[in-house]
């Protein structure tokens, strides 16, 4: 039986970037390599892998899909530069405790694809598809910044719901903290903020930088810097959440005004009354400064979920099962929080000492992530011999 450490060097160098962090978009080659190193762990211990046309792989112990069944795992993909932990944590944990769980526990593992959007630009795509949330024609539409379309990349039109994902169980995600208000090796999550993430196209006249009089000037720039320091002041103001952490400009040279200056507004709130005022606010200050730069707005939604609460019966079963295991929030989106709407669902979280994620310096220690494991394990255990096909006892 492998140990933690072990399984996780197995996958550390895939993906590892040379400027920090890993680079590990959605069906490039980083992420085959991963998930071909997930076949091969599922050969080793006799389980079954599936796909389900959306880019979501599958290994199983038992029947696929069978009633009963408790579904783990998480995903492989990252953010650019990202940390090694976020998502990959889930899927590494996931193997070693169903080495650890009785062999006639029905146990799926799920590597669901695109979770962080860095790729195609739409959050926890593959679990979208898998539930319905997602159009599938929208989504074979997806395009990355070098204009392959999500469909191109996975060889075919998604499939879209699979109305299997009714006859799971419970569906557990172990994750690495993206906080710092873990203090424990392992907690439970009670919810997800309601957050999402909105494209700004601010539109102005394109011209020359030396010759062009101040008072001629229609810069979108101006109105994007604006917005930007909107949207944080607006979220402090709140207790929000507002960043706007990518920008594009055209034709985005140094000696020329913009014509046009694309950015992304990712907002979160701890409920949705406060998420919405931050949003409409921001837009309507921006929308009233386009009008005195002689500039243009238009805000598109591209993904908004809405708050997430998990199953309370079956957070608090898991805290207990855990020798009282805290239950805490988290402003952080994850698959498990797609899944929720259709099947019980709970997550465990593994302590991150500096609570940086989405960076090279997230981390977790061995001891802590093997605590993961064993709590994981004792939870598949636990799930597996009590819940029956509709939900937790």
């Amino acid at each position: 039986m492998s140990g933690f450490a072990e399984l996780w060097a197995e996958i550390a160098p895939i993906g590892r970037a040379d400027g920090g962090g890993y680079l590990r978009f959605a069906l490039t080659e980083p992420e085959l390599a991963l998930r071909a190193w997930f076949r091969g762990q599922a050969a080793r211990r006799d389980m079954t892998v599936t796909e389900d046309g959306n880019g979501n792989l599958f290994a199983w112990r038992g029947e696929p899909w069978a009633p009963g069944t408790v579904l783990t795992g998480s995903h492989f993909d990252s953010v650019p530069h990202g940390g090694g932990y976020d998502g990959p944590l889930g899927i590494v944990s996931a193997f070693l405790a169903v080495d650890r769980v009785p062999a006639d526990r029905p146990i799926g593992i799920a590597a669901f694809v695109e979770e962080e959007g860095a790729r195609f630009g739409v959050p926890c795509l593959g679990s979208r598809l898998l539930t319905g949330v997602m159009d599938p024609s929208r989504a074979a539409a997806l395009t990355d910044r070098d204009g392959v379309s999500f469909a191109e990349a996975l060889g075919a039109v998604p499939a879209g719901r699979d109305a299997r994902i009714g006859q799971i169980a419970a569906v557990v995600e172990l994750h690495i903290e993206q906080g710092v208000a873990l203090s424990a090796p392992v907690g439970v999550a009670s919810a997800i903020w309601p957050h999402g993430r909105w494209r700004m196209d601010f539109t102005g006249v394109g011209d020359h930088a030396g010759t062009t009089r101040m008072t001629d000037r229609r810069d979108p720039m101006l109105t994007f810097a604006f917005t930007v320091l909107t949207a944080d002041k607006e979220a402090r103001l709140s207790g929000a959440h507002a960043t706007v952490g990518r920008v594009q400009a055209e034709p985005n040279a140094t000696n020329a005004i913009p014509s046009l200056v694309r950015g992304w507004l990712d907002a979160r709130a701890a409920d949705t009354a406060t998420l919405d005022q931050l949003v409409d606010t921001v837009v309507k200050k921006a929308t009233e400064r386009a009008g005195r730069d002689g500039t243009e707005l238009v805000v598109t939604p591209e993904s908004v979920t809405a708050e997430v609460s998990f199953d309370t019966a079956l957070a608090s079963r898991l805290s207990v099962l855990l020798d009282g295991a805290p239950i805490l929030p988290t402003g952080a989106g994850h698959d498990a929080g797609v899944l929720s709407a259709q099947v019980p669902t709970a997550m465990l979280f593994v302590r991150n000492p500096t609570g940086v994620s989405h960076s090279p310096a997230e981390h977790a220690s061995d001891a802590d992530c093997e605590a993961g494991v064993d709590a994981l394990a004792r939870v598949l255990a636990d799930l597996t011999r009590t819940t029956p096909a509709n939900g937790p006892s």
